[in-house]
C-alpha cells in the first residue's frame, strides 16, 4: 500500500509494525487468514483505562502509531482494546469510539469508497465533538479541522495525529 510521501510522524512506542497494512480484498486478513500477521494471536486485555494517565497506557500510544503510519485496520484493533477498558459509553469511551471510526473512514477512503468514507467520518468526529480542548493528548479542534479538510478533499494528506501532553 502506497502513502502519500511525507515527512515521518513521530512515533509513540518502540514496538514494530506488523509485516503489512491490511487492506480488505487486497492482503490476508489478518487473524482469520492462516498468513494473516495477527493469525491466532489474542486481542490485548487492558486494566481500566485511567483518562489522566492517557500517555502511559501503551497499547493506547501503539494505536495512534498505528493510526499515523497508515495502518488504520490495526490502529482500529488497538485502540479498541482501549475502547473496552475504558468503557464503551463513557466519555474517554466514546471519544475512543470516534477516533476508530475516523481511522476506519481512512482507510475506507484509501479503497475509494468516498461516500462511506465521509460518513463514518462524521459519526467519528460528532462523537469526538463532545469534548474540547484536548483530550487524551488530542486538540479535539485542530484534529476535528483536519479531518474535515481531509474528507473534503482540502488537504490530500491523512491526518497525522500529534499528541501533546500537558
Amino acid at each position: 500500500m502506497n502513502l502519500p510521501a511525507h515527512t515521518a510522524p513521530s512515533r509513540y512506542t518502540d514496538r514494530a509494525f506488523p509485516s503489512y497494512r491490511f487492506v480488505p480484498g487486497k492482503t490476508p486478513h489478518p487473524t482469520r487468514d492462516p498468513n494473516g500477521h495477527s493469525y491466532n494471536k489474542s486481542p490485548p486485555s487492558l486494566p481500566p483505562f485511567n483518562v489522566e494517565d492517557w500517555y502511559a497506557c501503551e497499547e493506547y500510544l501503539y494505536g495512534i502509531d498505528l493510526f499515523n503510519y497508515g495502518y488504520w485496520w490495526e490502529a482500529h484493533e488497538a485502540l479498541e482494546a482501549v475502547w473496552m477498558a475504558a468503557g464503551r459509553r463513557t466519555e474517554a469511551g466514546l471519544f475512543l469510539q470516534g477516533l476508530i471510526q475516523i481511522a476506519a473512514a481512512n482507510l475506507k477512503w484509501f479503497q475509494g469508497f468516498h461516500d462511506v468514507a465521509m460518513h463514518v467520518a462524521a459519526e467519528g468526529l460528532e462523537k469526538m465533538m463532545q469534548i474540547n480542548g484536548i483530550f487524551l493528548g488530542i486538540d479535539v479542534a485542530a484534529f476535528s479541522n483536519a479531518v474535515k479538510s481531509y474528507f473534503s478533499g482540502e488537504n490530500e494528506m491523512p491526518v497525522i495525529i500529534e499528541l501533546i501532553k500537558d
